[in-house]
C-alpha cells in the first residue's frame, strides 16, 4: 500500500502525520510513502529529508489523494478532502465522530474506511497507539512554558543581593496525562505545585512527583470509564468550589486540564475565582477548544481581566511544539499501521474482530460503525458482576482461611515425603557424587524460591526478579565447575557465567534508570 500525508488544511496546524523516521519504519511493513510538497516544513522536516528517506513528493493534494491508498492526517479532513476519498482508500486521523456527525456520514458515503485516532480504546495493548495521551503529554508541558512566558516572575525561589524572590505557586486542576506532565514540568522549574483531581486514586501519583494533593473531604469517587473522570454531583461541586475559593488568593498560576472527549468542558474556575486572584496571575485553560474550564476563557486568545489576571485560551498547544508532537503522532500512526498490516506484506487488513481496530474504526465499507461495541474485556467484567452468593461473615472467612492453611500444610508435607522417597530410591542406584550435587541443587532451588517468591510484589525490581535469583544460582554452580578437568564442562560453565552475568548486569542498569526517574537534576 502507498501511505500518503497531505498538507494539513486546518488553520494554525503545524503538525504532520508522517516523518522521515516513521516512513523508514513503514517501509519495513511493505508500504511505500508519499507526502505533499511542504507538508512537513512547519514541523522542521524538509522535502529533501523526506526524499532521503525514500518518500515520494506529490506536487498537490489532488495528486497525493489520487496516488495514495491510505491517507494519514492529524486533523479530520475538510469537505474538499472528503470528496477525494473513495471506496478503495483508508483514512487515519483525529476525527471526533461524536461531535462531527455530518462529516462522519460524509466519509461513510464515500465507501472509504475511516479510523479515528481519538477513538483508540484505552487498554494496555493499545497504549502504543494512544495519540490522545501523546498529545496531552505535550500540551501539559507546553502549558507550563506558556505560563512562564506570561508570568512576570521566576518559577523558582531565589535569594539575591537585590532581595528575596518567592517561588511561584502553581495549581493544576486535573491529574490526567496533561496534568501530570504539567506537574512534572512546573516542579522541575522550582515552583510550589499543588494539584486537585476528583479521582482519589491519583493522589499517590501526584505526591510521588513532589506536588501536594488537595484532598477534598467528601465521600464520592469521581473515577469514570476509560481513565476519565465522571461528572460530579452538585454537593461535590459545592465542596470543590469552597476548596478553590481558599486557594485562589495565594495561587499565582492555574492550569486547568479537565476535559472528557465528546463533552463540553466542565466549569471549574468561575469568574468568582478569577476575581480572587492576585494581579499578574496566569490561567492556562487546556480545555478552551471545548468551551474552557474557566468562565472567562476566550478560545485562541489571551485576555487580561480588570484585576490584571491573564487567561490563555490557546487551542493548539501540541502544534506549538510541532517537531516533537509530529514525531510522537507519526509513531502512533505507524503502530496503528503495524496492527493493520499483520503479515508485514504491505496489505492492509481492517480486522473488525480486533478490539483495538474495531474500536477506532468509525466507518467501513459504506457503513457508519460508530459508536463501537464495548471491548470484550469489559463484557467479561459485566458477566463477572452478575449476582453472586451473599458475602461471607468474618467467622466464615476465618474458618476458610484456616482450612486453606491446613490444606497447604498437608500438601507441603506430602511433597516433602514424596521427594524424600524419590531421593532414597534414586540414591540406591545413582553414584554418591551425583546424589551430592543433586541434593545441593534441589536445596538451593528451594531456598532461592522461598527467599524471592515470598517478597512482596510491591518491592520487586529487576534486581529482585526470580530470573535473577536463578541466574545467581547458575553463576555459583558454574564457578565451581569452571576449573573442571573435562574441557567441555569448563566451556559450558564459562558460557553459563557469561549469560547469567549479562542478565544480572541488565537488572542493575534497568534499576539505575528507574531510580534516575525520581532524582532531581
Amino acid at each position: 500500500m502507498k501511505i500518503g500525508a497531505p498538507v494539513e488544511s486546518a488553520a494554525d496546524e503545524a503538525r504532520v502525520a508522517l516523518t522521515p523516521d516513521s516512513a523508514r519504519q513503514l517501509a519495513k511493513l511493505g508500504h511505500s510513502c508519499i507526502i505533499q510538497k511542504g507538508a512537513g516544513k512547519a514541523a522542521g522536516f524538509s522535502d529533501d529529508t523526506y526524499k532521503e528517506a525514500g518518500v515520494e513528493i506529490a506536487a498537490t493534494a489532488a495528486a497525493l489523494f489520487k496516488a495514495a491508498d491510505v491517507i494519514i492526517k492529524v486533523q479530520r479532513p475538510n469537505d474538499a478532502e472528503l470528496k477525494r476519498l473513495s471506496a478503495d482508500k483508508t483514512l487515519i486521523s483525529f476525527f471526533w465522530p461524536g461531535q462531527n456527525e455530518k462529516a462522519l456520514k460524509a466519509v461513510a458515503s464515500t465507501g472509504a474506511s475511516a479510523i479515528a485516532m481519538d477513538m483508540v480504546p484505552r487498554i494496555s495493548r493499545a497504549q502504543k497507539m494512544d495519540a490522545l495521551s501523546s498529545m496531552a503529554n505535550i500540551a501539559g508541558y507546553r502549558a507550563v512554558i506558556e505560563a512562564s512566558n506570561n508570568f512576570g516572575r521566576f518559577f523558582t525561589g531565589q535569594i539575591t543581593a537585590a532581595g528575596k524572590v518567592p517561588p511561584a505557586k502553581v495549581l493544576v486542576i486535573g491529574a490526567g496525562v496533561a496534568g501530570l506532565a504539567a506537574i512534572g514540568t512546573a516542579q522541575s522549574l522550582g515552583a510550589i505545585v499543588r494539584a486537585f483531581d476528583v479521582r482519589p486514586e491519583v493522589a499517590e501519583q501526584i505526591e510521588s512527583m513532589g506536588a501536594e494533593f488537595l484532598m477534598l473531604e467528601f465521600d464520592e469517587d469521581g473515577s469514570g470509564d476509560g481513565g476519565y473522570a465522571k461528572p460530579a454531583s452538585p454537593e461535590f461541586i459545592e465542596k470543590e468550589m469552597a476548596l478553590f475559593r481558599e486557594q485562589a488568593p495565594e495561587i499565582d498560576i492555574v492550569i486547568t486540564t479537565a476535559l472528557i472527549p465528546g463533552r463540553p468542558a466542565p466549569k471549574l474556575w468561575p469568574a468568582e475565582m478569577v476575581k480572587l486572584m492576585k494581579p499578574g496571575s496566569v490561567i492556562i485553560d487546556l480545555a478552551a477548544e471545548q468551551g474552557g474550564n474557566c468562565d472567562l476563557t476566550v478560545a485562541h486568545k489571551i485576555i487580561e481581566t480588570d484585576n490584571g489576571v491573564k487567561i490563555v485560551g490557546y487551542t493548539d498547544f501540541p502544534s506549538r511544539m510541532s517537531a516533537q508532537s509530529s514525531t510522537l503522532y507519526a509513531t502512533n500512526i505507524r503502530h496503528m499501521l503495524d496492527d493493520l498490516t499483520p503479515e508485514k506484506d504491505g496489505v492492509l487488513n481492517v480486522n473488525m474482530d480486533d478490539d483495538v481496530i474495531r474500536g477506532a474504526t468509525i466507518a467501513h465499507q459504506g457503513d457508519v460503525t460508530f459508536p463501537p461495541p464495548p471491548p470484550k474485556i469489559q463484557a467479561i467484567g459485566k458477566q463477572a458482576s452478575a449476582p453472586t452468593a451473599p458475602e461471607p461473615t468474618a467467622q466464615e472467612k476465618a474458618a476458610a482461611a484456616l482450612a486453606a492453611e491446613r490444606a497447604s500444610g498437608r500438601r507441603q508435607v506430602g511433597l516433602l515425603v514424596a521427594g524424600g522417597l524419590f531421593m532414597a530410591l534414586l540414591g540406591g542406584y545413582a553414584p554418591a557424587a551425583f546424589m551430592q550435587h543433586l541434593i545441593v541443587f534441589a536445596l538451593s532451588c528451594f531456598v532461592g524460591f522461598q527467599v524471592i517468591w515470598n517478597v512482596s510484589h510491591a518491592l520487586h525490581t529487576p534486581l529482585m526478579a526470580i530470573t535473577n535469583a536463578i541466574s545467581g544460582i547458575i553463576i555459583i554452580g558454574a564457578l565451581l565447575q569452571i576449573d573442571s578437568p573435562t574441557g567441555i564442562v569448563g566451556i559450558l560453565a564459562a558460557v553459563s557465567v557469561l549469560i547469567a552475568t549479562i542478565n544480572i548486569v541488565g537488572g542493575f542498569m534497568v534499576t539505575r534508570r528507574m531510580l534516575a526517574m525520581f532524582q532531581k537534576s
